[in-house]
């Protein structure tokens, strides 16, 4: 039978896969009798015991459930989930599920902020050639699992200034990008959340070609984190994240007020209404 290994001592998503192999075997039983009584097909459960599949959160939930493993598989999870990510990243991904205050400047619709088909769409896209249909479905399991920050207890303060850019860029489908405008003002009406849109007219302004985010640490500190041209760097010295935190600044004096910025929203959405 196998034996639970070293998290330290492999990847994650090995851990998770040996340990996933653990419990069934501990439990007795065969892939067979897995695949009948979660109602998850036999080959996705193999290959996520070896390692070939990363699944989704909710996955791991239903096994944790089934194992009584308490959030053993869930934490293993998202230790994996890091390593879809590039390692410029990996850094603010573990600020950013602790920070107390956010704010970001995007020019395109958040993560935090998508739906799973528009996240899928996106992250389609930016693939250069085809074939990668499962880095892609774990690319999105990982994007959605980043979206419990806005559920935590206690929530961030999260302010996002969106340009205007992102909203007129919709997905291929129409469907989809309906669902993403409706999501967009459903997480607005969140008690902790505020949407701001910097509307064309704002003019040119000290962000235009990256987007800035600045996170507030439970013990007060504060670092930006700026991406821009397939490029992103972490800044924790005191005088940047200052400078950068004045630009922002100046980029939310330029947008609409949160109620503007709503009223803006459903008109793009009726605008793409059949």
């Amino acid at each position: 039978m196998a034996e639970p290994v070293d998290v330290d001592e492999e990847s994650g998503r090995a851990a998770l896969g040996r340990t996933l192999r653990y419990l069934r075997e501990k439990a007795g039983k065969s892939l067979g009798q897995l695949a009948e009584e979660t109602r998850y097909d036999k080959s996705y459960l193999y290959r996520l015991e070896v390692g070939q599949r990363l699944s989704k959160l909710e996955v791991m939930q239903d096994l944790d459930r089934y194992y009584a493993s308490g959030e053993l598989l869930q934490g293993l999870w998202k230790v994996a989930r890091r390593e879809v990510f590039k390692d410029k990243y990996k850094e603010f991904m573990r600020l950013e599920s602790r920070a107390r205050i956010m704010w970001m400047f995007q020019l395109a619709i958040p993560g935090l902020f998508q739906t799973e088909e528009y996240a899928r769409e996106v992250l389609s896209a930016a693939q250069t050639s085809s074939g990668n249909v499962e880095l892609v479905e774990e690319q999105v399991a990982a994007r959605m699992s980043r979206q419990e920050i806005l559920h935590r207890t206690p929530a961030p303060h999260v302010r996002l200034i969106l340009d205007e850019v992102a909203l007129r860029r919709p997905t291929v489908d129409a469907k989809a990008w309906q669902s993403q405008l409706d999501h967009l003002l459903e997480v607005c009406r969140f008690p902790d959340v505020v949407l701001q849109v910097l509307p064309f007219s704002a003019g040119v302004h000290g962000l235009m070609g990256s987007h800035l985010s600045v996170l507030w640490e439970p013990d007060g500190t504060s670092v930006a984190y700026v991406e821009g041209n397939g490029t992103g760097e972490l800044v924790d010295e005191p005088d940047k994240v200052t400078n950068y935190r004045l630009s922002y600044d100046r980029v939310r004096d330029l947008a609409l007020s949160p109620a503007e910025s709503l009223a803006f929203i459903r008109g793009v959405l009726e605008e793409h209404q059949p």
